[in-house]
């Protein structure tokens, strides 16, 4: 009988910890939403905790058990398996996870930033079954990737590799991104570049069907808000999706070139959008590849789905 695999995925509303058997199926799982404001050490125990719990729960010893994984998002130095900074949880600047968490448990621990966890998942269990090398994009919030080549995750020197959310598509914007540049493929195409993309519009006098005060707090504008407007006919919200659609197709564009992969995976919530979305992204991508493709090459969306992370993050042990 092979050995069961744990997952935890760290995000910043829930803590998601799970059983996961060899075909990606979850066996067991729990979610608690009260770890973000622990000191390090108390999350160390509450993460400890969980796993535990679901241990005695399925009648588990830990020999039964092959690894656990670990995801979050943010910076880390993967060989150290060291946070080095993380918007999600406060503190852990520098602080070293997977040891603190290591001393509770005897099988391997493994950290890994949450978007490698995720291209993981889906290359063992998902749409990458199949395939040598991959790369895979989650767009919700902001915009994380994995680089899978050869059966194995690329980390880069630092493990920070795969931080397309960072690669510049229009050095001419006017909205900044949370690293401090201009034209991030971030500030132009994701959740966090929605609030300024809508306002931007507006202000721009573009017209809205939508219901837009004057006081309208633009910070609590979200993925499901612009689907809404979309929904109801919304010229705006139609141009938003457009738009972040175009500037993903350019991003793919540029890591097509770098990586000429065989197949690239999207995940995240924005991919709620649906094919207006998808299909935009798709076209813009072979208006820029044009001829340059020679072998067959598959955009698809992950097959996972809403566990994504925490699958992910259990697949951790099998590299």
């Amino acid at each position: 009988m092979k050995k069961v695999l744990c997952g935890v995925d760290i995000g910043g509303t829930k803590l998601s910890t799970a059983l996961v058997d060899h075909d990606g199926n979850i066996i067991d799982k729990s979610i608690i939403y009260d770890h973000v404001d622990k000191p390090e050490d108390l999350f160390v125990e509450q993460v400890s905790l969980n796993i535990k719990t679901l241990f005695r729960k399925n009648q588990l010893e830990e020999e039964d058990v092959l690894g656990i994984g670990m995801g979050c998002a943010g910076h880390l130095r993967f060989r150290d398996g060291v946070m080095i900074t993380t918007s999600n949880l406060k503190g852990f600047k520098n602080y070293p996870l997977r040891d603190a968490v290591q001393s509770n448990f005897k099988i391997p621990v493994i950290l890994d930033n949450d978007a490698n966890a995720q291209a993981f998942g889906e290359f063992n269990f998902g749409a990458g079954k199949g395939f040598n090398s991959m790369i895979f994009l989650t767009i919700s919030t902001g915009i994380g990737a994995g680089i899978i080549i050869n059966h194995k995750l690329y980390r880069g020197i630092t493990g920070t590799a795969g931080e397309f959310g960072h690669t510049i598509v229009n050095p001419e914007s006017d909205l900044l991104c949370t690293c401090g540049n201009k034209g991030c493929l971030m500030s132009c195409a994701c959740g966090m570049a929605l609030p300024h993309l809508l306002k931007q519009k507006i202000e721009g006098g573009k017209e809205t069907s939508m219901d837009i005060p004057e006081d309208f707090d633009y910070s609590t504008v979200d993925g499901k808000f612009i689907k809404e407007g979309f929904d109801q006919g919304d010229p705006i919200s139609k141009e938003v999706i457009l738009d972040s659609g175009f500037y993903l197709g350019l991003g793919l564009y540029n890591i097509f070139q770098v990586f000429n992969p065989p197949l690239i995976v999207l995940g995240g919530g924005l991919l709620s959008w649906g094919d207006i979305y998808l299909d935009k992204i798709k076209k813009t991508f072979y208006e820029y590849a044009r001829d340059m493709i020679f072998d067959p090459l598959d955009i698809v969306v992950s097959k996972i789905g809403t566990d994504a992370g925490v699958i992910g993050a259990a697949s951790l042990p099998l590299e």
